[in-house]
């Protein structure tokens, strides 16, 4: 495995037309910036984040997200849950358990309750390599957020904590709208 010494090798390899943010102009609306810019720095972290995976481990973000719910749920999971939990479709699903299958990663089970379903969980060998890469995943996140003191990395935790709680209560309002609708 080898580590880039910087990240800023990672971010230059992102090309400059992902940067969401330069759409923007003075005359756009404050929120529309700011949306714009979480976007552009989720997309250059996401961006380093990919990059390093097919470097350092010959592997993709999916399938390590995939490996990384697999990890957090030791008796595995229906497929219908993973591609419901990765926001995929069943095929995407599919086709990712079948690499790490063959990869001898994972390894298909019967569903218990459900003959047409198959659970999925890691196999020893995919929680080692899962184990690893979570670590020099971690490591990578601690690199790429080095910008903000600890100070600034609770400050805007805590901000974006009161966002993502306003947005759920938004959700909630919608969904019983939309329901409202619905009864009539």
């Amino acid at each position: 495995m080898v580590m880039d010494a910087s990240p800023l090798q990672d971010l230059a390899a992102v090309p400059p037309d992902f940067d969401l943010e330069s759409r923007a102009t003075a005359d756009d609306h404050q929120a529309l910036r700011l949306w714009l810019r979480l976007l552009a720095c989720t997309t250059r972290v996401e961006g380093v984040i990919r990059n390093r995976l097919r470097q350092d481990f010959a592997t993709t973000l999916p399938r390590f997200d995939l490996l990384a719910q697999l990890e957090r749920n030791p008796d595995g999971l229906p497929m219908r849950e993973l591609s419901k939990r990765l926001m995929v479709t069943g095929g995407n699903i599919t086709g990712i358990t079948d690499q790490l299958e063959s990869e001898g990663l994972v390894v298909r089970e019967a569903h218990a309750s459900d003959r047409r379903s198959f659970t999925v969980k890691l196999t020893p060998l995919g929680k080692r390599q899962f184990k690893r890469m979570a670590a020099t995943h971690e490591q990578w996140v601690v690199e790429l957020l080095a910008g903000w003191s600890v100070e600034e990395k609770s400050q805007v935790y805590g901000l974006l904590a009161g966002l993502k709680s306003h947005l759920t209560d938004l959700g909630a309002a919608d969904a019983a709208t939309a329901n409202k609708g619905k009864k009539k």
